[in-house]
């Protein structure tokens, strides 16, 4: 049987699940001007991100880490000669 001082162990108060945001395909140029500090992609992450400051999902002085972005295929044109 453990003593008391053994079950009594501190929780990490700083471990939390990390928060994941999935954006979705988008285009190689939104990814490039994403990277870059503009464009619609940016204004999407800045909105998705005060949305979870407002609903206090996260601190309001959290700085976003993790962006899950995948670009999307080119497709191919109908008139490509091989």
């Amino acid at each position: 049987m453990p003593s008391a001082a053994e079950s009594e162990k501190p929780e990490e108060a700083t471990a939390t699940a990390p928060i994941i945001v999935d954006m979705g395909k988008q285009r190689a140029k939104r990814i490039r001007q994403l990277r870059e500090g503009r464009g619609k992609l940016l204004d999407q992450v800045s909105s998705v991100l005060d949305e979870l400051k407002a609903n206090g999902t996260i601190d309001k002085a959290a700085q976003p880490v993790i962006i899950v972005v995948r670009e999307r295929r080119r497709t191919p044109a109908l008139w490509s000669v091989d």
